[in-house]
């Protein structure tokens, strides 16, 4: 059966969603950062990005962009008010102290067991350092990941033990993917919600192909 998956605005407005009233949330560089694009105006949630910004707003509207305000992936944000700015450091201390309710981050290979993997593939071109993924990977009380579920040649990031170097241990709680929904316990992933005509099933016969 054909199916339709999700687009990545889609899949950012469906993270959103979950995104409980008053949380405090680091959206990691890459895919996530679209998911600050869909709460609404009315909705109280407090964005945190580890170079060092609280109350980070949606991005610019073209022509808008201020290049001295950007978020850790070096995209143009917005401020709302009563957001601030201070020292990387001081950013660094509010993610290890256990202060975000959630990271959202991107990843290469989520393990079914929670172990992430999401700053190294071997790739020479991969950017040499895991940067303050494994902060937010541990820090954070909720780490959610945001992907697409398969990669570029056909191969689900879903699998039963991460081969790429470990972001972090048994940290990852549930996974949205343009395909689905899925938690993360002892056993292992269970689908929380699959775009129509999808079949889980066929995950499982793709990882073990």
């Amino acid at each position: 059966m054909s199916y339709v998956k999700l687009t990545r605005d889609q899949l950012a407005a469906r993270v959103a969603r979950d995104i409980p009233e008053g949380a405090y949330v680091n959206l990691g560089i890459g895919l996530p950062t679209l998911v600050a694009n869909h709460f609404s105006p009315d909705q109280e949630v407090f964005l945190q990005s580890e170079n060092g910004l609280l109350g980070m707003g949606a991005a610019p509207a073209k022509g808008w962009e201020d290049f001295d305000l950007i978020n850790a992936g070096k995209q143009p944000v917005t401020l709302l008010p009563g957001g601030s700015y201070f020292h990387s450091a001081d950013s660094f201390a509010m993610m290890r102290a256990g202060h975000l309710d959630i990271a959202v981050l991107g990843a290469f290979q989520v393990a079914a067991n929670g172990d992430l993997a999401n700053w190294h593939t071997g790739d020479a071109n991969d950017i040499p350092a895991v940067g303050g993924a494994m902060d937010l990977a541990v820090g954070a009380k909720q780490t959610w990941v945001m992907m697409e579920l398969f990669t570029k040649d056909g191969v689900c990031k879903l699998v039963d033990r991460c081969s790429y170097p470990i972001t972090g241990v048994g940290c990852v709680s549930r996974v949205y993917t343009d395909h689905g929904v899925f938690s993360l316990g002892a056993q292992g992933f269970q689908p929380l919600e699959l775009v129509a005509g999808f079949d889980a099933a066929s995950i499982f016969s793709k990882r073990h192909a």
